[in-house]
């Protein structure tokens, strides 16, 4: 058979075949609600998704959460691994790519060789003779995948869906740390609120404690009341240390997460006020479009659809030209002489005939594979959908808690007020002292805990919604719009509202 002939039986078995083979991907429908089920004291607000996302930890107006989070972006192994495997990713697809093209070769041989006078004779009118030559080649070889039935395509088609997934991945991972992060250092600074609570009460019943002790000396009170205040202090004490040992934790957590070594980290405390910046809720929909978890299942599904038609391919012929050409001699002299050019073209085609259902073994597992990234791709959304939701909720009802607590702790200090004023006029006996010292400073604590869990509580709504946008203004003045810009985000576009 001719090579014309075998190219053009390959050929038309190819196209007979189809262009390309397995199914092209279309991303499943999902069923999103078309908004969210705001609680007062939630305002809607219009964020834009077509501008890049920023550092969303700049809405928090906190310095010092500002510095860490650059710590961790430049020194958390977990990141350094997420970026790594998305360079992997990126080399994959350029393999894939290169199939493309045509794979070119140079090759040089350069030898000086002996032939034997016993050999097997070639023609038994001539004789043999042992001789000593040289042999001096230079070969360019070729060959070249016809990508027929787009075995080639679908390969590069799911690495590329492959690199970005891995680039979603990255970008979740970073989402991920900071938001660790950022909830660990709202921790430990509700755990800072919460000591210096106690350390206020502290004070108060140790002047409390000195108050009846002078009492007791003059003989107005019996020992009873200085034993109640001292057992009050000393449980009060207790607290200080179980909330040091909570701090700590915190604190050691945030120096794994930036890349320190625990022993070589420390946070001084810090007692300002927490208040949750407003966040942009936009409709059920961007969720989808923010989340970059939400992104690397989607590119899954693509990777995964790609893979189906891969394995599909080998069902048809496998076509490759094979074109030779160089120069051959035994003297360098003459090695690129006319005569000494050699040159071959061929084609190599193969087509499975029979074997035992392998090939069709692997489609079925490629597109069992698929469906469960599409399974996968269903989880994922709807879990989005409902931790923005929980998100949305329970800021709206920490809010009001938070509100409800601020106006219980004004009614505790009249309390103590009025108990204290009954006491030392004899109306009373210091019981009720006790009992309002000791319920001041729960609802004091609970207050702290609350403005923590609102803290915590925006940051997972954050996470829940994928990140921030650029286009929102800072909270901190023109020096977090400065270091926003130079992280890369536009300059704001807007204000926008979200929790008073």
């Amino acid at each position: 058979m001719t090579l014309a002939r075998v190219t053009s039986v390959a050929l038309a078995a190819a196209l007979l075949a189809g262009c390309v083979a397995g199914p092209d991907y279309r991303k499943p429908e999902v069923e999103v609600p078309v908004s969210w089920q705001l609680e007062q004291p939630w305002r809607q607000a219009s964020p834009s998704d077509a501008e890049a996302k920023g550092p969303w930890w700049l809405r928090f107006g906190d310095p010092t959460l500002d510095a860490l989070q650059l710590k961790a972006l430049a020194g958390n192994p977990s990141l350094a691994i997420a970026s790594a495997r998305l360079n992997q990713a990126r080399a994959t697809l350029a393999g894939a790519e290169s199939a493309l093209y045509p794979q070119v070769g140079l090759g040089a041989r350069a030898s000086r060789l002996k032939i034997s006078a016993n050999r097997p004779l070639t023609n038994y009118t001539a004789s043999n003779y042992s001789t000593v030559q040289n042999d001096f080649a230079l070969l360019l070889n070729a060959s070249y995948e016809l990508d027929l039935a787009g075995r080639v395509q679908r390969s590069v088609e799911g690495a590329t869906a492959s690199a970005e997934q891995s680039a979603a991945d990255l970008e979740n991972t970073r989402l991920l740390l900071t938001a660790d992060l950022a909830s660990n250092y709202f921790n430990l600074r509700a755990i800072d609120l919460e000591l210096d609570v106690v350390s206020r009460s502290i004070e108060l019943q140790q002047r409390a404690l000195q108050f009846v002790t002078d009492r007791h000396e003059g003989g107005a009170v019996s020992g009873l009341d200085v034993a109640q205040q001292q057992a009050l202090l000393d449980n009060t004490l207790t607290q200080v240390s179980l909330l040091k040992r909570q701090r700590a934790l915190f604190e050691h957590a945030i120096a794994t997460l930036t890349g320190t070594p625990a022993p070589n980290f420390s946070l001084a405390p810090d007692v300002r006020p927490l208040r949750p910046p407003p966040i942009p809720l936009g409709v059920p929909s961007d969720a989808l479009e923010r989340r970059p978890d939400v992104a690397a299942a989607e590119r899954a599904m693509a990777a995964a659809n790609a893979q189906i038609g891969v394995a599909t391919a080998a069902f048809y012929p496998s076509v490759n030209l094979l074109p030779t050409g160089g120069v051959d001699s035994r003297s360098l002299s003459t090695l690129f002489d006319a005569q000494s050019v050699l040159w071959s073209i061929g084609v190599s085609a193969t087509q499975s005939i029979f074997d035992g259902g392998r090939i069709r073994a692997n489609v079925d597992f490629t597109r069992a594979g698929y469906d469960a990234t599409v399974a996968s791709y269903r989880r994922v959304v709807l879990t989005a959908m409902q931790e923005a939701e929980d998100g949305i909720t329970s800021l709206a009802a920490l809010e009001s808690a938070s509100a409800q607590s601020q106006a219980a702790v004004a009614s505790a200090r009249r309390v103590l007020e009025m108990s204290a004023s009954r006491y030392e006029g004899g109306a009373t006996t210091y019981l009720d002292v006790i009992t309002a010292q000791q319920a001041l400073l729960n609802i004091e604590r609970q207050s702290a805990q609350l403005s923590g869990q609102r803290m915590l509580g925006s940051v997972f709504l954050v996470k829940a919604l994928g990140g921030d946008w650029c286009g929102v203004e800072p909270r901190g003045g023109s020096g977090n719009a400065d270091a926003l810009a130079r992280t890369g985000c536009p300059a704001p576009l807007r204000q926008v509202v979200g929790t008073r």
